[in-house]
């Protein structure tokens, strides 16, 4: 027989653990984020973007060239913001210099201390939010959108264009890619949340050009699988991929921002020329 506190208590438990399989974004979190964000922001402008009833922060920054190319989309990295001083905030100031509007949005995000696994649940609300700053860019009348993600945000983007590959999207900027393998033992409703994480196979379906940048001092999930993201796509039949490790850089390119943006933003000279914008 079945002790009496363990029988009150596991209604309890059990809807915790389906809570916590079913896990959302701390919007508190993004709500104080964005407070402190609006009111420092010297490039761009905040808007409001909504993913089915969620609405969420984004940054929005006009090119300063007279040419437009196109709209880039700039997702952070685990438990950042849409201003996050590392990777994101000079790249969405500094493309709009080479004629790229720039739209940095609010990924999902949780408390400090969790991690990367914890994040599984929240893919479900990857798709709506990118598609929504692919929606915002259509109604500026932007038709050569682009990617550039870091981190686990660049995971987040394989899996958006894995799932839903919009026509307009036509390249994507992966930086400091990682891939890690699940432990097979994991609880199986949660082995299935990341399977969604699973940068191989979401990289495998990608018929985009790739640009998959990382650096020589970068982490070790992202170094010791190099190999594993060009064969994925390679084998894939995905012939407008491109690795390149740049040298002295470490996973945030610390001191190297002018150089990560002059590298994205030559390749997508190269490989999301676009045309100008009619407003």
């Amino acid at each position: 027989m079945m002790p009496r506190f363990l029988k009150n208590t596991l209604p309890v438990l059990l809807l915790m653990l389906s809570f916590g399989l079913h896990a959302a974004s701390d919007l508190e979190k993004e709500q104080r984020w964005k407070a402190q964000i609006v009111d420092a922001l010297i490039v761009g402008e905040a808007v409001t973007l909504k993913a089915g009833e969620t609405e969420f922060l984004g940054i929005f920054a006009e090119n300063n060239t007279e040419k437009a190319v196109g709209g880039a989309i700039i997702l952070h990295g685990i438990g950042a913001h849409p201003a996050w001083p590392e990777v994101v905030n000079p790249l969405r100031a500094g493309l709009p210099d080479h004629g790229w509007a720039t739209l940095s949005i609010q990924m999902p995000v949780l408390a400090n201390e969790k991690q990367y696994e914890d994040y599984a649940p929240l893919y479900d609300e990857v798709i709506p939010r990118i598609q929504a700053a692919v929606d915002y860019y259509k109604k500026l009348g932007v038709k050569n959108i682009v990617i550039v993600a870091h981190s686990m945000g660049a995971g987040m983007a394989a899996y958006y264009l894995s799932q839903k590959p919009d026509p307009d999207v036509t390249a994507f900027v992966s930086i400091g890619m990682s891939v890690r393998k699940p432990d097979p033992k994991t609880d199986p409703k949660l082995l299935e949340q990341l399977k969604k994480m699973d940068n191989l196979v979401a990289l495998r379906k990608i018929k985009l050009p790739i640009l998959d940048i990382y650096g020589s001092r970068d982490l070790p999930a992202v170094l010791t699988t190099d190999k594993q993201r060009k064969d994925a796509v390679t084998k894939a039949g995905n012939k407008r991929y491109i690795q390149l490790k740049v040298q002295g850089a470490d996973h945030f390119f610390n001191n190297m921002d002018e150089d990560l943006v002059k590298r994205v933003r030559g390749w997508l000279a190269n490989n999301a020329a676009g045309t100008e914008i009619k407003q």
